[in-house]
């Protein structure tokens, strides 16, 4: 158990070129939670968890996040829109600044680490400006013991300054605002916002550097979960595919929500808590998110039914991107330690919102690497501003802005690991329209994307008949317990059959033409997995 207040003694904030006034040392959420109300920085809503705001930014800002560009990563980095590189002269320039700014300051420092498996520990010392800033690092990293906090050595530095602003004309960044990730001082720094997600996403692109680059493990932004017999599963998917929804069952355990590392003999959470999006949340649709909304929780950006302390989730006038922070053990059928087993089934999870593709169909390995390094689906009219119909989107791996390598690295890692297990299922969930695009044709039914996931997962689907889809080849089942075979192969519901086809074309040229810009690093067994294109004649 971890006594809160304990100092590491390792560790000389001083060394690290950071002169504080008074450092809080791993306080406990309560005492953060307390600080926060005192400095006014924060309400509790009416379930005891703590509300703020995260201000100008309440979400990631790729376009301002940077790496130093030095003999670790220069060449083995993909450098380009999503990592943008920065001199080492210029990060240390800016580290000194940043540094001065906490001069003589209030700060909550908090000995954390990442990865449940030991074997690939990240031990991670963070500084932070402000208590609910900690509050967050403690829900969302994973927790040490007093004992280990007695001897644990960090790895790798936070320092977030959200009031702190950069000079872009002398400090190198874009604007005021700026991460930056140096993986020869081990150091993440942020300054300019108060958006927590900056420090956990900015260690899954450390771990998604090293674990794949140094020790062969496959760094995953999934959900995971584990059954009563000790099989685990695996869901990819981009916003809006179901990847949270379709992963919180009540009779499997919850490995993680969000991000994972697969190595030879374990699938291993990053994390120590949830990070999940609270956008229209009610406990209907998503009760152990719902129900982990209580003391110790943080709840960003969410406004009140007018009167009360309510939440009002369907409140979106701050942002879509609401967010609740809590740790794992909020959700009750969490699993702990947060690791398991090499995976039985993989899910990639697309909202196709055309209607071409299958509700379920099986993908062979080199399906597997092709459909992961193309990570599909689709936004439809409302999911955000200027989107009036439905619109493609292809995310590399599922997670392409976080990703330090190029995406054909993680894919032909992926196709190794299936190569070592024949016996790994990867299925292909199409969780978007069926008899036609969106406006014509209807949502798959919850109830029956969960009967199909069910079916592969207990092993019912091994036996029945397949049938290749003449388009994208991935093989449709043609039966599934307790789901209409008509649906099973999405031509068959659409009424004018020609027009599926020419929408099938029309997708597949798509994937070709995202596929284009990653071919050059790409084996030959990836890209023979590519969609079948029509030539008009």
């Amino acid at each position: 158990m971890q006594e809160f207040g304990k100092k590491n003694p390792s560790v000389n904030l001083a060394d690290l070129g950071i002169n504080v006034g008074i450092a809080h040392w791993n306080a406990s959420p309560e005492e953060l939670v307390n600080k926060t109300l005192e400095l006014g920085q924060g309400v509790l809503n009416d379930t005891g968890a703590l509300c703020v705001d995260t201000g100008k930014f309440t979400g990631r800002s790729p376009k301002d996040k940077f790496t130093v560009k030095d003999a670790i990563t220069q060449d083995s980095v993909d450098w380009g829109d999503v990592n943008i590189p920065m001199s080492p002269e210029t990060f240390d320039k800016l580290y000194t600044k940043v540094c001065a700014y906490f001069d003589g300051k209030e700060v909550w420092v908090r000995d954390s680490y990442a990865c449940a498996d030991p074997a690939y520990r990240l031990n991670i010392l963070v500084v932070n400006d402000a208590p609910w800033g900690s509050l967050f690092c403690n829900n969302l990293f994973l927790r040490p013991t007093t004992d280990e906090i007695a001897t644990q050595k960090h790895d790798w530095l936070i320092l977030q300054a959200p009031s702190f602003l950069a000079d872009p004309a002398t400090d190198g960044t874009r604007q005021g605002n700026f991460t930056i990730v140096n993986f020869t001082r081990k150091i993440i720094l942020i300054g300019g916002s108060a958006y927590t997600g900056e420090m956990k996403k900015g260690i899954f692109g450390v771990l998604n550097f090293i674990l794949p680059h140094n020790h062969n493990v496959l760094s995953m932004h999934c959900s995971a979960n584990e059954g009563k017999d000790g099989d685990v599963a695996l869901f990819f998917g981009l916003s809006g595919t179901g990847k949270t929804t379709l992963s919180a069952d009540p009779e499997r355990a919850l490995i993680g929500d969000d991000e994972h590392g697969w190595a030879d003999k374990s699938v291993f959470n990053f994390e120590g808590g949830c990070y999940a999006k609270c956008i229209d949340l009610s406990a209907e649709k998503e009760p152990q998110i719902f129900a982990a909304i209580k003391p110790g929780a943080l709840l960003e950006n969410t406004r009140f039914i007018a009167g009360t302390n309510t939440v009002d989730y369907s409140d979106a006038s701050v942002t879509e991107n609401t967010r609740a922070a809590y740790p794992i053990d909020f959700i009750s059928n969490a699993k702990e330690p947060s690791y398991g087993g090499t995976p039985q089934n993989i899910f990639f999870l697309t909202c196709d919102a055309f209607g071409i593709l299958p509700p379920i169909s099986k993908l062979t390995k080199a399906q597997a690497m092709y459909h992961f390094i193309s990570g599909y689906t689709a936004k439809v009219a409302g999911t955000e501003v200027g989107v009036t119909e439905p619109q493609t989107t292809f995310s590399a791996c599922f997670g392409r802005v976080f990703l330090p390598l190029h995406p054909a690295r993680y894919a032909e890692l992926l196709g190794k690991k299936l190569e070592a297990d024949p016996h790994i299922h990867v299925w292909l969930i199409n969780t978007g329209w069926s008899g036609g695009a969106y406006g014509t044709g209807s949502r798959m039914k919850l109830a029956y994307t969960r009967s199909m996931i069910t079916a592969a997962m207990t092993g019912q689907l091994d036996k029945v008949e397949y049938t290749a889809h003449p388009t994208f080849g991935i093989m449709m089942p043609n039966e599934v317990p307790n789901v209409p075979s008509v649906i099973l192969s999405p031509r068959g519901t659409w009424a004018d059959k020609e027009a599926y086809d020419k929408k099938a074309n029309e997708l597949a040229q798509l994937f070709v033409k995202n596929f284009a810009k990653y071919a050059d690093q790409a084996n030959d067994e990836i890209k023979s997995a590519a969609p079948v294109v029509m030539v008009s004649a």
